[in-house]
């Protein structure tokens, strides 16, 4: 069996119409794990896993590594807070995962949910599909004694695991998604997503954000995201993204950590708050800032400021109980990934 290729075929399939940038949206999922790979390679963080999915070779520029530390371990402490203040009993919804290793990740920590589900365009899932069913590490962590693991070309289910290949844009198709992987909607969720919204056209998000609102009694949106977009460093960005055919259609909502957070609020949103990556990498441990400080030097830190100042950390929520959910972090909270 061939891997599927990474540009063709699955997505075309969906009944939503294919945009002409998501070839280009697609593969920024490859740049992403790569990147991740490389970090981790260099000892930013631990993941016995990411290699499955990636062979990553170029070294990437300090700054990049120090860029990616500080937004998966951004996003994993909004994670671990959810999952202590819910002890488990919740589902995380992954939208637009790529190769995203989490949920193996937590398999190896005391940390279970009671159901996680993976939604991407079908061209990804069927790529990481491919990757796990012939990896059985990957398989195992999937299976137990009582379930099975239920394969088709761009779907995998597992008894509290479902990989899905769809279209955000396409409502209906997400609800009979979520639906095949049995979604609880009363139950509290957990709903993470880095750099995906951006490349949502605008009314679609908004149906997105307002569906998830309508349906969900309580959860938490985990966004990372570009912010300031609108000065100079913003359009060097802008511009190279183009050039490389990716439009970003939800440019508007990343003008500001305002815009950021109103996004959500005008959709039905309880509230939300929002930090740039200044403020994220600040909040974590000095001892973890020390240890991979030293892993490489940066020649100057203005490049890295730049790109802290121009990402951020979204979090939204439904209801009151997890409205006190930030990014403010314990020495001895990373028991996710990263040692």
């Amino acid at each position: 069996m061939e891997p599927p290729s990474a540009g063709g075929g699955a997505a075309h399939n969906t009944t939503h119409k294919f945009h002409p940038c998501d070839e280009a949206v697609i593969a920024t999922n490859d740049d992403a794990s790569d990147c991740k790979r490389g970090a981790v390679r260099l000892g930013y963080w631990k993941d016995d896993y990411i290699g499955y999915f990636v062979r990553n070779q170029e070294r990437k520029a300090p700054e990049i590594n120090r860029g990616y530390f500080a937004r998966v371990k951004g996003v994993e402490m909004c994670v671990e807070k959810f999952l202590k203040k819910t002890a488990g009993n919740c589902q995380i919804i992954n939208l637009g995962c790529g190769f995203d290793t989490l949920y193996f990740r937590l398999r190896d920590t005391a940390h279970q949910v009671k159901n996680f589900i993976e939604l991407d365009f079908p061209t990804v899932t069927a790529r990481k599909c491919y990757t796990i069913k012939r990896n059985k590490a990957l398989l195992a962590k999937i299976n137990d004694e009582d379930g099975e693991v239920r394969l088709s070309p761009t779907d995998l289910h597992g008894p509290n695991y479902h990989l899905m290949g769809v279209d955000l844009r396409n409502l209906d198709e997400v609800d009979n998604k979520l639906q095949q992987a049995e979604v609880d909607y009363t139950l509290p969720t957990i709903f993470l997503a880095e750099c995906v919204l951006v490349y949502i056209e605008a009314q679609n998000c908004k149906n997105l954000l307002k569906w998830i609102a309508q349906k969900f009694q309580a959860a938490v949106f985990v966004n990372y995201e570009q912010v300031n977009m609108n000065d100079r460093f913003g359009d060097v960005m802008l511009n190279n993204l183009r050039s490389r055919g990716c439009s970003l259609a939800g440019v508007e909502s990343c003008l500001s950590l305002e815009t950021q957070t109103n996004r959500f609020k005008d959709c039905g949103w309880s509230g939300a708050r929002a930090w740039d990556m200044v403020q994220v990498y600040d909040s974590i441990s000095s001892s973890e800032r020390q240890r991979i400080e030293r892993l490489e030097m940066l020649d100057e830190g203005e490049l890295l400021l730049q790109l802290f100042q121009h990402y951020c950390l979204v979090v939204a929520w439904l209801g009151v109980a997890f409205q006190d959910l930030d990014i403010t972090v314990e020495d001895l909270m990373s028991s996710l990934n990263i040692d």
